[in-house]
């Protein structure tokens, strides 16, 4: 049996922390990958995207906004 240890759940609000505007996303799925690795779907108005969860925040980061 696999155990699933994710950080976000689903419906979650994240932030990626590489973009400069940190546009809110929701997470609208979780696919486990080989060896366990997990990837977050996301959505942010039309457009979907897949992360991993090092690249997620739960926070938005004020200071990449500002510069």
């Amino acid at each position: 049996m696999m155990v699933i240890k994710n950080k976000y759940e689903i419906t979650a609000i994240v932030f990626l922390k590489t973009d400069k505007d940190q546009l809110p996303r929701i997470i609208t799925a979780i696919k486990v990958c080989k060896e366990g690795e997990l990837l977050y779907e996301v959505v942010q108005g039309t457009f979907q995207s897949n992360h991993y969860e090092f690249e997620l925040d739960a926070e938005r980061n004020i200071i990449t906004v500002t510069t």
